[in-house]
């Protein structure tokens, strides 16, 4: 199968002010450093790391709501670095984005009719009257009720919000969704309505995601395959049984031991890393995880890993993988 979105590459270091005086910046943080990945029509792409490691700047660069320092984000075969802007617009109708704060992603001053509807107006889609039946029907395919549509965003629950957030992102009939966390600032409860209705329209309208998240067990519940990033790369990629039953890099073990046991008597092993996260402004050399590796051996420190085929959809950047 052709992918749908075919990442190669990716980099985007962000340059840091100098404080002397007539002095250009030396020195850039490098939040996504040469990321690679696949997404193919159809599937869930879940990214995991811990915080700070680049899931959200990767996501606004393959929606290119940030421009790329260097790489090549090709959806459909195109190309979307590069391209001139209308022609980037029109493409991007089939990539829309869900964000973390559903708070924070909608205008308090304007209707949810208008904001809903905002993407048809922006891109010449039909007139007022389509509009508004539109916008009422994505608000039933959400689960609200259409009479919503004249009301302000304050006068909706957190998930509410978050399912206005989803009725707007389908406005286009995009082909990719990109989630960055999008229940992470809801209860357990509306957490996992949200969730089921993620994965009730991916069925509807064969829609792909990429999900990025902190909770595994969500990642589990709703990804086909995963990729871990730590420190603007991503160290393994595979499915998420192959994943979390035989993880390959070290950082992988440590960031599924965390997973709760299913079972009382289920014996598992704790992986506790010691230190902290080194800074992206001056990333180690060689494996960048190898100051907190509990196996790291000489080469880790000078020698960069290759990426490793474990098996059947299942890699891994590491010099101890077999």
């Amino acid at each position: 199968m052709e992918p749908l979105l075919e990442v190669k590459d990716l980099k985007k270091y962000f340059p840091v002010a100098n404080n002397a005086p007539f002095k250009k910046s030396t020195q850039s943080v490098k939040a996504v450093d040469g990321v690679n990945f696949n997404v193919y029509p159809g599937e869930t792409l879940g990214v995991v790391g811990e915080s700070g490691c680049g899931k959200s700047t990767m996501a606004r660069l393959v929606n290119q709501l940030i421009k790329p320092t260097d790489g090549v984000v090709n959806f459909k075969k195109e190309n979307l670095i590069g391209m001139d802007s209308n022609t980037l617009r029109s493409t991007r109708k089939k990539i829309q984005m869900i964000f973390q704060d559903p708070y924070a992603s909608l205008d308090p001053r304007i209707k949810v009719e208008e904001l809903i509807a905002e993407p048809l107006a922006i891109h010449k889609v039909g007139n007022k009257e389509s509009r508004r039946a539109r916008v009422e029907e994505l608000l039933e395919i959400v689960g609200l009720n259409k009479r919503f549509a004249d009301r302000y965003p304050h006068e909706f629950s957190g998930g509410q919000r978050q399912r206005i957030n989803i009725a707007r992102a389908l406005t286009l009939n995009p082909e990719l969704i990109i989630c960055d966390e999008p229940v992470s600032a809801l209860d357990v409860s509306v957490q996992a309505q949200v969730i089921n209705l993620l994965k009730k329209l991916q069925d509807e309208f064969n829609l792909t995601y990429i999900f990025i998240s902190h909770d595994l067990n969500v990642v589990r519940y709703m990804c086909d395959r995963i990729a871990v990033m730590y420190l603007g790369k991503i160290v393994e990629v595979g499915t998420y049984e192959e994943i979390y039953s035989n993880p390959q890099h070290p950082y992988t073990k440590a960031l599924f031991s965390a997973v709760p046991k299913e079972s009382p008597f289920e014996d598992k092993e704790r992986v506790i890393l010691k230190g902290t996260v080194p800074s992206p402004l001056n990333p180690p050399s060689g494996c960048s995880f190898h100051e907190r590796c509990p196996v790291a051996i000489d080469m880790c420190q000078s020698q960069e890993p290759e990426v490793v085929t474990a098996s059947n959809k299942h890699q891994a950047s590491c010099h101890l993988v077999n």
